[in-house]
């Protein structure tokens, strides 16, 4: 069952959910919006090897923001730590991003009951655009689970910002 946003604020007053820095204007009716950080990574290899650390390249935006183009795929962050460990949530671009043909977390949305940090956003954009630190980008919903809650312990544990793959820390190459 979703969280209606009247629940969110709820449940962030009794401390079960977790948003920081919490501002009750971004309250919607069933999710909470959040807003873009202020570092962009992309990969610079031309081939990535899953099993390998990608070599990312990291901007720090100003305030005159950065032009995303398309064909590249970024990671951005959330400005806020956001998540639960008695709510699983999901991750979605706000429609008035979207329209503006920026697509954000379009294949990993689920963030599992634990994992309380800035999101990392996938970012693709349909023609050029310019995006800044700050701005309203996407939204977070709350679920109720069924059954007892299991904490997040993964390796993106302790983010703090955009983080790049992962991937390579579960090399089935590697024996113990």
């Amino acid at each position: 069952m979703i969280l209606s946003g009247p629940e969110i604020l709820s449940e962030v007053r009794a401390g079960r959910i977790h948003i920081d820095d919490f501002d009750p204007e971004r309250l919607e009716p069933n999710s909470y919006g959040f807003r873009l950080a202020e570092d962009i990574l992309w990969y610079d290899d031309d081939v990535i090897d899953c099993f390998t650390p990608p070599k990312a390249r990291h901007v720090t935006m100003g305030s005159d923001g950065m032009v995303l183009e398309p064909g590249r795929f970024y990671l951005g962050g959330t400005m806020e730590a956001m998540g639960s460990p008695h709510y699983a949530a999901t991750l979605y671009a706000c429609r008035s991003a979207s329209t503006l043909g920026i697509w954000i977390q379009f294949s990993a949305p689920l963030g599992h009951s634990g994992a309380v940090f800035p999101w990392t956003l996938e970012m693709k954009v349909a023609h050029p655009v310019r995006v800044y630190p700050g701005m309203l980008i996407g939204k977070l919903a709350f679920w109720a689970m069924q059954g007892d809650a299991v904490g997040y312990l993964g390796k993106y544990t302790g983010s703090s910002s955009a983080v790049a793959s992962r991937l390579s820390l579960e090399d089935p190459r590697v024996t113990g």
